[in-house]
């Protein structure tokens, strides 16, 4: 029989002035240092920030799932 688990959900915001996928990297290097058992992410919206006419920032707003540990 397999051990029943518990997960939690919690929302954050990267952003990076190269790319999405910076953002989306520099979003999990920071949850890890403080969340343990991450097990996924869910990208739930991807903005940019526009300065006189130019794209200044990428953002994500992402969703970390990790295992609520014992």
């Amino acid at each position: 029989m397999s051990e029943a688990r518990v997960a939690r959900v919690t929302e954050i915001i990267a952003s990076s002035p190269i790319s999405f996928e910076e953002a989306i990297k520099i979003g999990f290097d920071r949850s890890s240092k403080t969340l343990r058992g991450i097990t996924g992410l869910k990208i739930v919206e991807q903005r940019v920030a526009v300065d006189d006419n130019k794209i200044v920032e990428f953002r994500v707003r992402m969703e970390v799932i990790f295992i609520l540990l014992d």
